[in-house]
């Protein structure tokens, strides 16, 4: 019997020669059963009697393992099996079958009533159906035991996720349609495969997320885990939902897992998003440096590569992130604020910089479009403040007030960048008119009366103009309103260096003149090229220098109280220094009168009303220089 049921285990005729082992392990039985007295009272097997069995029945177990070793090779080839011929798998199930059924009763008879329980055989309980589902689990991991990161690199991962998905649902079919119905319905056989697939799936990926991935790997592997497995692609397929619900499979990855994963994909990314800034910086700088004028776009306006570059790079990594998930996206856009943040401020250094060198070289005038650069600078940093702003309102209410502190971050650094751009290029426009303030309110230009030094002056005004017209809004009316300001400041700068002090009322009347005519080619000037968009300030500086000339004209220096009363009024910063400098230019003011003004100065000090901008407070007056003394006695 053990030989001829040998002969049909290796011959795979598994269904006839489990009929002979069960024939086999009952005669077994039932010399065991009489040998315990078939459950008479007081009677037990011996040591010797048991063993004696054991040895003379030894080569049932070996076919009982030989039988199981077939019966789980065939189950565990069962989708291959379901194709071409089920048939074997078909008896694999029925002999776990008829193995359950006997397990069931054996144990049913050990716990028989009237104390003539049956020993359990050796063996028993087999629990083959827990072990045909065991055996099915070990064919579904089989799948992963090859794969690992050397195979997978690169492409290579995306290829492997996608041939996983596309292996799966094809087994899936396959149990749907073939294997499911080679089984009992209580076997839930799609349920328990799909409940296989996704514990061998949480366990391969587990794995993948471990790897030291790329981020384009990283992207491959949320986007499948985030979005493949639960469509209708795959796990939310219509027929797999009637099987089981993709909730109760649960997440592939924990959410510990997947927080690890989104980091490690902002790190990468955040690594060769800062190359790249540093790189389109590096090109910045040396465009700088082109003797020809910078780019211009659709509307004339100034511009160089940096900000598209920034722009289109950090744009489209927001919108590979939202691929994923709102919060890998809310990540990535924080990463790219704070990259942001630190360009800016490295470009501003590099402003800096520029502006030194430029002063450096300024004797060989290598570099003349320096001040285009500048305002094209100014025009690049309005860009990358619309596209952070953009950047910012994409950003989840969640996460925008979870990163309250982030906002201002690379806003007040483009603030910081543009301030530094716009004052080069005041300090640009304050070198080129050096020249011809040096020639205002002197001797030589009262006696002389000629207009052509304040002429040239407007001339180089007129051209800063121009260029301004290349910076977007609102930076252009900025750098108008503060080429305004400083023309009257240096104007006035020049006039408090008392170059010219009146011998007489008619010097007076003339030099008033010449400052009140200088002022209307200033504001004809302004008028024509300042474009009236938005506030106005409240201080308007042109409207100084004509007060300044009628308060020079002044023939009665006893109305001279009242005068500086008004201008007090008018620009409340004006300090005592300054109306003692204005008191000397006059040049006919008693001692009394100006101790009456300056009196009267100490008494009202009003304080700076809400929006006013200070003038006089730019304006230092010259320390006076003291008079060489010789430390005498009386001296001391």
């Amino acid at each position: 019997m053990v030989s001829e049921t040998e002969r049909l285990v290796e011959s795979r005729r598994l269904l006839e020669a489990h009929a002979r082992l069960m024939e086999l392990e009952c005669w077994q039985d039932d010399v065991l059963w009489q040998l315990h007295g078939a459950g008479a009272p007081g009677t037990a097997l011996s040591a010797q009697d048991e063993e004696l069995v054991r040895n003379y029945f030894s080569g049932v177990g070996k076919l009982v393992e030989a039988l199981g070793k077939e019966l789980w090779a065939v189950v565990g080839s069962g989708l291959a099996l379901a194709r071409q011929n089920p048939t074997p798998f078909v008896s694999a199930v029925r002999i776990v079958e008829r193995e359950e059924a006997l397990d069931q009763a054996m144990l049913e008879e050990r716990g028989g009533a009237g104390g003539h329980s049956r020993p359990l055989p050796p063996g028993r309980p087999r629990c083959w159906r827990e072990r045909f589902f065991q055996v099915l689990e070990e064919a579904v991991s089989a799948r992963f035991r090859s794969v690992s990161y050397l195979h997978t690199r690169g492409p290579g991962l995306a290829g492997h996720l996608s041939a996983l998905q596309h292996g799966i649902m094809g087994d899936l079919a396959t149990v749907r349609h073939l294997l499911d119905h080679c089984v009992p319905p209580h076997y839930n056989l799609t349920r328990a495969y799909l409940r296989a697939c996704h514990r061998c799936l949480q366990s391969h990926m587990g794995q993948v997320s471990g790897w030291e991935l790329e981020s384009g790997e990283i992207f491959a592997v949320l986007n499948w885990v985030l979005h493949i497995y639960n469509s209708s692609d795959m796990m939310g397929h219509p027929d797999l939902m009637v099987e089981m619900e993709s909730e109760e499979l649960g997440p592939l990855i924990s959410q510990e897992c997947l927080e690890q994963l989104q980091n490690k994909y902002v790190h990468s990314v955040r690594k060769s998003v800062s190359e790249w800034m540093h790189k389109a910086l590096e090109v910045e700088l040396t465009d700088w440096q082109r003797d020809q004028e910078p780019d211009t776009d659709h509307e004339g306006f100034y511009l160089t590569s940096l900000p598209t570059i920034i722009t289109q790079m950090l744009e489209e990594n927001a919108r590979v992130a939202l691929m994923v998930s709102e919060s890998l996206r809310d990540q990535t856009i924080q990463m790219g604020l704070y990259e942001m943040e630190n360009l800016l401020n490295r470009f501003r250094e590099a402003l800096v910089e520029f502006g030194k060198e430029h002063r450096r070289d300024q004797s060989t005038n290598q570099n003349k479009f320096y001040l285009h650069y500048l305002l094209a600078s100014i025009s690049n940093c309005i860009i990358l403040k619309t596209s952070t702003e953009s950047l910012q309102q994409q950003l989840s209410s969640r996460s925008a007030s979870r990163f309250s502190r982030t906002p201002p971050g690379p806003l007040a650094a483009l603030d910081r960048a543009v301030r530094r751009a716009c004052r080069l290029v005041m300090d640009q426009l304050l070198l080129e008119l050096q020249p011809f303030l040096q020639g205002l309110l002197s001797r030589s230009w009262l006696a002389q009366g000629d207009v052509m030094v304040t002429l040239k002056l407007c001339g180089v005004l007129e051209r800063h103009f121009e260029l301004y017209s290349r910076v977007r809004p609102p930076c252009r009316q900025r750098l108008q309103e503060e080429c305004q300001w400083l023309t009257v400041v240096e104007y006035v700068r020049v006039l408090m260096q008392k170059r010219l002090v009146c011998r007489n009322a008619e010097e007076r009347r003339q030099l008033a003149q010449r400052m009140a005519l200088d002022a209307q080619h200033l504001r004809d000037l302004f008028q024509g090229l300042v474009e009236v968009e938005g506030s106005v300030s409240e201080v308007n500086p042109m409207a100084l220098l004509p007060v300044l000339a009628d308060f020079i004209r002044l023939k009665d220096p006893s109305m001279l109280t009242l005068e500086v009363s008004g201008l007090v009024a008018k620009y409340p910063d004006i300090s005592d220094e300054h109306v003692s400098v204005l008191l000397d230019v006059r040049g006919d003011v008693s001692r009394d009168v100006r101790g009456t003004v300056l009196d009267l100065l100490e008494q009202s000090t009003p304080p700076l009303p809400a929006g006013y901008r200070p003038i006089f407070s730019d304006i230092l007056v010259p320390t006076p220089s003291m008079p060489f003394c010789l430390p005498t006695a009386k001296c001391a």
